[in-house]
């Protein structure tokens, strides 16, 4: 029997075991299977399955990494063998809701887990697992083995069939967004500066990081720094850093963020907030790619990307003189318009679905989803707070909310106690809010599907967006 080692040997013989049971399962109906196996190689039996299969020691160490989990994960077996597994697979349950951890505690197996792990490379690829202790001839627990399936082709057929589009952790339904992330890989490789315009919540910098991610500087620094959050004296020393003696407590030098992003991405968020004489360094900094240090003779040459994002209205600072119309038209090389959440409902039911995955993984909860009366609560709330609202708000029902269906006592006091309250009359208001009420009720009974509501209502898609535009947000109650 090959082995790896010691801990492969013995991986390696308990892996057998368990390949022979599952292949043994999957063949039965051609009769002598086993004594078929019992003359083939422990390495043969599990080269030739296409699930991933590795076994780890009660110390958590790999002893055994098949062919497919090789090629799934990207990492090499020698490299895999030996290590600890979060090590190689860093899953999205590898922070306490590790389902090999739960199988051993339980002492019976786990199956059809499904989560993501992130390969070396950065990407995140979905898979199935199933979990399971390994016992010897006498019953004792001496490790664990765990199953995987790659989900990525299965789960882009779902997100096709469910119009679904993904760029890095953004997702949506929405055609106008969706417009937005299909010109994201195009974006990235030229390397020109952005401008990123959107509300606050709307995901401006998840957007910028993901321009950083797929652009040929991936691999350098992703800085991020928001220019509305530091007074001028402070953001500028943060931005371009000091020399020793610059000012008062600089006993020594200080690179700035510029330096610290050389070779990367530079997101300046809230760049509408910046001071007027610090406009005048950073257009420097752009045309010239050298910035001055406080307190420096010479300047310092810097090889960085630019994205900048404002929820300001930056034409109309312009005209008034309060930002630079040369710094303007320096930033607004490209421009990302991100539409609000109002904007896209659509994405209400899917954003707050994605949350409370991301919730399940992070605290090993088994959170189903929403109640259909705190989803038709979220399609009628106005969210002036955008994405960032909805995951705060799913974040906070999850600490109210033990198992099952997140309810409406368990949303935040802003929306729960207006759900408990007399309903308003269903012809209150003007007729655009009627109007906008019932096409909110219909994405909520229809889970966000538009097309759908669209048929309920005997409208097209332009008139719905209309008329929830038109409308505002539906009033509450």
């Amino acid at each position: 029997m090959p082995t790896s080692g010691v801990q492969g040997g013995k991986g390696a013989f308990c892996a057998l075991n368990f390949a022979r049971g599952a292949f043994h399962a999957r063949h039965v109906h051609l009769g002598g299977s086993m004594s078929f196996l019992r003359d083939i190689s422990c390495e043969h039996i599990m080269d030739s399955l296409a699930d991933g299969v590795f076994t780890v020691d009660l110390d958590w160490s790999i002893t055994f990494f098949n062919r497919a989990a090789s090629a799934i994960t990207g990492v090499p077996r020698a490299e895999a063998l030996g290590r600890k597994c979060w090590e190689v697979f860093r899953s999205s349950i590898c922070d306490g809701a590790c389902a090999l951890k739960a199988a051993l505690a339980a002492g019976e197996s786990r199956s059809n887990r499904s989560l993501f792990f992130v390969k070396p490379d950065g990407s995140k690829v979905p898979i199935s697992i199933s979990a399971a202790p390994l016992r010897d001839r006498r019953g004792k627990i001496m490790g664990g083995v765990e199953t995987f399936r790659d989900l990525s082709a299965l789960t882009l057929m779902q997100k096709r069939l469910d119009g679904l589009y993904r760029v890095e952790d953004i997702l949506s339904k929405s055609p106008v967004f969706q417009r937005t992330l299909g010109i994201l890989p195009q974006i990235a490789a030229s390397g020109s500066t952005v401008l990123i315009l959107g509300e606050s919540g709307t995901g401006k910098e998840l957007v910028a990081r993901a321009i950083h991610n797929l652009s040929p500087r991936s691999g350098e620094p992703f800085v991020a720094v928001n220019c509305g959050a530091l007074p001028e004296n402070l953001l500028e020393s943060e931005l371009f850093g000091h020399k020793a003696g610059a000012f008062t407590d600089a006993r020594r030098d200080k690179p700035g963020r510029f330096q610290a992003a050389d070779g990367g991405t530079l997101f300046l968020d809230e760049i509408g907030d910046m001071p007027l004489p610090l406009q005048v360094k950073i257009l420097r900094a752009l045309q010239e790619r050298v910035i001055e240090p406080l307190g420096a003779v010479a300047g310092v040459p810097v090889n960085v990307r630019i994205i900048a994002a404002t929820n300001r209205d930056l034409e109309d600072m312009v005209a008034r003189q309060s930002f630079r119309s040369d710094l303007y038209y320096r930033l607004n090389v490209v421009r990302l318009a991100l539409p609000s959440l109002r904007e896209r409902p659509e994405d209400i039911p899917l954003l707050a679905k994605h949350f409370v995955d991301r919730q399940n993984a992070q605290h090993g909860k088994d959170i189903q989803g929403l109640a259909p009366e705190v989803l038709q609560r979220l399609m009628r709330h106005g969210f002036p707070g955008n994405v960032r609202e909805l995951e705060n708000i799913i974040e906070y029902a999850f600490i109210l909310c033990p198992s099952g269906l997140i309810r409406l006592e368990h949303l935040p006091e802003s929306l729960a106690p207006q759900a408990q309250s007399v309903a308003a009359p269903p012809f209150c208001g003007t007729l655009d809010e009627i109007k906008c009420r019932a096409v909110a009720a219909t994405l909520a009974r229809n889970e966000g599907r538009v097309m759908a509501a669209c048929r309920e209502l005997g409208v097209s898609k332009d008139t719905l967006r209309r008329i929830l535009n038109k409308g505002g947000p539906a009033p509450h109650g």
